[in-house]
């Protein structure tokens, strides 16, 4: 095992002059291109430091108390300012990433609460605040910091986007696709298989079998990208001819377990989720690109709830920004199985030194190749 190091590497540029004829001017060694303008910290440095806290989930405190053992003390406050220039770097990627994601034809949507530091809030409490998150299967991940969980959020995070749309059965996700016609909006099997399931000990044998339905749902699902069926419309013909007895007998064992269940219980409440949610739940049916829950997008937000836990809040509403560019960055990496420290440190030594940056496509976690 060997412990991280600090170590401080001196460059030196040799100056020469020619001695027989003074009027030449001196020759100096190049300097070398720096990797990240600004401050001292090399790409490697910045790469640790932000993966330490969105990765590992490392306070900034935690990491000053550890620099000691590294073989120099960084205050949280350097970190803090590095943490900011590598989002700063990494902004025109995440920018194309969310370019890249509205232009596709399938999205998956969710959100999640982190608390904030506001300092126009009183001194001491926090606000809340929301990430929101995009992806596709096989895609990138994008988070969007807001403070605000209001329906009047996703016109500017969707601004554009033309296709199919999976959510939770959160009402701003219906309401926008209500307000856009060119959006379809598509409903997540697991979160009404999950009331069910949570309904089991008080009507274990009704629970049994209502989940029994939806699991054929899912083994279909399974065979199908088994053998390799990803057209869109071949899967959506194979779930409108293998789903159709299946759902029929889902939607009537529901609507006769709501007619028996007492409302407020949490069977009453799983049936009336899952009729209410009908029409969503099997659009499926005519959107063969689609997966029939959201977990993908909900997995990816986990990293957000793990670091909420250890750093517990966003130390000013304008930190949120930068939080969301390095978790897009940093979760993408994780989806296409890319080390983040070799991303962030290769990105970070490329772009400063790249003379046109109107394209970075080949940057983002789904392009990268690193530099051999």
């Amino acid at each position: 095992m060997v412990p991280p190091r600090l170590f401080k590497r001196e460059i030196v540029r040799p100056k020469y002059r020619r001695k027989a004829d003074r009027s030449v001017p001196p020759l100096m060694a190049p300097a070398p291109k720096r990797a990240v303008a600004g401050g001292y910290a090399s790409a490697g440095l910045l790469a640790w430091i932000a993966l330490s806290k969105y990765v590992d989930h490392l306070p900034l405190y935690r990491l000053e108390q550890m620099s000691t053992r590294w073989g120099a003390t960084i205050s949280r406050q350097t970190m803090c300012d590095w943490v900011n220039l590598t989002s700063q770097w990494l902004e025109p990627i995440y920018q194309r990433m969310h370019a890249q994601l509205l232009a596709s034809d399938y999205l998956q949507a969710d959100e999640t609460p982190i608390k904030c530091h506001d300092p126009d809030e009183k001194r001491g409490t926090t606000r809340p605040g929301w990430l929101w998150v995009i992806s596709r299967p096989q895609g990138e991940v994008v988070f969007d910091w807001r403070l605000s969980r209001r329906h009047d959020e996703l016109p500017s995070l969707l601004d554009g986007f033309c296709g199919v749309l999976q959510s939770d059965g959160y009402e701003a996700y219906p309401a926008f696709a209500e307000a856009h016609p060119e959006v379809t909006w598509v409903g997540c099997w697991a979160h009404a298989r999950r009331k069910y399931h949570e309904a089991q000990a008080e009507s274990p044998k009704a629970t049994r079998l209502v989940l029994r339905l939806i699991a054929r749902l899912y083994r279909w699902e399974r065979r199908w990208d088994e053998s390799g069926t990803t057209e869109p419309a071949a899967r959506a013909r194979l779930r409108q001819t293998q789903f159709a007895r299946t759902l029929k007998w889902l939607h009537a064992l529901a609507r006769t377990l709501r007619e028996r269940a007492l409302p407020k219980s949490l069977l009453g409440k799983a049936c009336d989720y899952l009729l209410g949610h009908w029409e969503p739940l099997t659009a499926h049916l005519r959107h063969g690109q689609t997966r029939l829950d959201n977990n993908l997008v909900e997995n990816a937000i986990r990293p957000s709830a793990i670091g909420k836990k250890n750093w517990l809040f966003i130390g000013h509403p304008d930190a949120g920004d930068r939080s969301a560019i390095i978790y897009s960055i940093v979760v993408s990496c994780q989806r296409f199985g890319h080390d983040p420290h070799a991303y962030l440190r290769d990105v970070l030594t490329r772009l400063p030194a790249m003379t046109n940056q109107d394209d970075l496509s080949a940057l983002t976690p789904a392009n990268w190749h690193p530099v051999r």
